[in-house]
């Protein structure tokens, strides 16, 4: 059987597909995922404690490239095959290259409830991958229009290093590392112990948005649907083939592949009205999170940690 959070996703997307009145309201959601990146950035840092070292520098920088190189191998793919406007095609690309925060944390999830080895850096891969795809994916449109101006880019610079997620993730992985599990455990428990109860809560409302993007499935966009759910599987084998090269543990692989697979649905949309308000960013929601988020939690990561176990047999 799934995860049980993954059941809540389920639930939410029967919901919406019902047309239940069951719905979330927007300020318990946007505490859900204030809530779900602090716990994840806490729970890294903790993992941090006491394990911070220069080793960890090749590993963290391999991780920026992939996240780099992800939209700069997307963007002809969208143009040539998916057909879509350079506008569209640099969005989605930085999608695409951006990760995940939801299937971040539900392979975070399905690795500790197996028992997996992870390494204490594994939230730092989110913001490590995040950034360089969201910068390349909005250079390479800035190449196409003719324009590179250094204080537009100056400003995007400033939006992506300070939106919340980036602020919680990163600052939650300070606080945690400073501190560790015990000094801070009044507050860190209050976290931590909830971080599987606020996950299945967050993944509910995201099965009520995915039903939402996907009614009615807008069909005359099918190259669109066919890479949504194309793509992840290639992406996630560009993952694994990274985490291989590093030798890291299974957890850990299975972390980064799903990351490469994964769609981001909260940074990358925020970036991208910014840098490139003629793209469409609801295409961008419907691939991302109406198809690609659902075939990750479902059946890609314990299809990917399957994968993992057969090539380390």
């Amino acid at each position: 059987m799934p995860d049980i959070v993954v059941m809540f996703f389920l639930l939410g997307l029967l919901a919406g597909v019902v047309k239940s009145d069951l719905t979330i309201p927007k300020a318990a959601y946007d505490t859900l995922s204030l809530l779900l990146m602090l716990t994840i950035g806490l729970k890294g840092g903790m993992a941090l404690y006491g394990n911070l070292r220069w080793s960890l520098l090749p590993e963290l920088l391999a991780v920026a490239a992939l996240g780099a190189l992800i939209p700069l191998a997307l963007m002809p793919v969208l143009r040539r095959l998916v057909r879509l406007s350079p506008a569209d095609s640099a969005s989605i690309a930085a999608h695409y290259g951006s990760v995940s925060a939801g299937t971040f944390a539900v392979a975070l999830a399905f690795a500790e409830g197996r028992g997996l080895p992870i390494g204490a850096e594994v939230t730092l891969y989110l913001v490590m991958m995040e950034l360089p795809a969201i910068m390349v994916a909005i250079a390479l449109y800035r190449r196409y229009k003719g324009s590179d101006s250094a204080e537009a880019l100056q400003g995007i610079w400033h939006e992506t290093l300070t939106n919340r997620g980036v602020i919680l993730l990163a600052g939650g992985a300070v606080i945690g590392a400073m501190y560790g599990p015990m000094q801070g455990a009044n507050v860190t428990e209050l976290f931590t112990g909830a971080f599987h109860a606020v996950l299945a809560l967050f993944l509910l409302q995201m099965g009520l948005t995915a039903a939402e993007t996907l009614r009615p499935i807008p069909w005359f966009h099918w190259r669109l649907l066919s890479f949504a759910l194309v793509a992840p599987p290639l992406l996630a084998m560009t993952g694994l083939g990274v985490g291989l090269l590093l030798g890291l543990p299974s957890g850990s692989l299975l972390i980064l592949t799903a990351l490469a697979a994964s769609a981001s649905y909260i940074a990358a949309p925020a970036a991208m009205r910014s840098a490139i308000p003629e793209a469409n960013i609801g295409l961008a929601m419907l691939a991302a999170l109406g198809f690609t988020f659902p075939l990750n939690v479902i059946v890609g990561i314990p299809l990917y940690h399957g994968l993992i176990q057969m090539v380390s047999s």
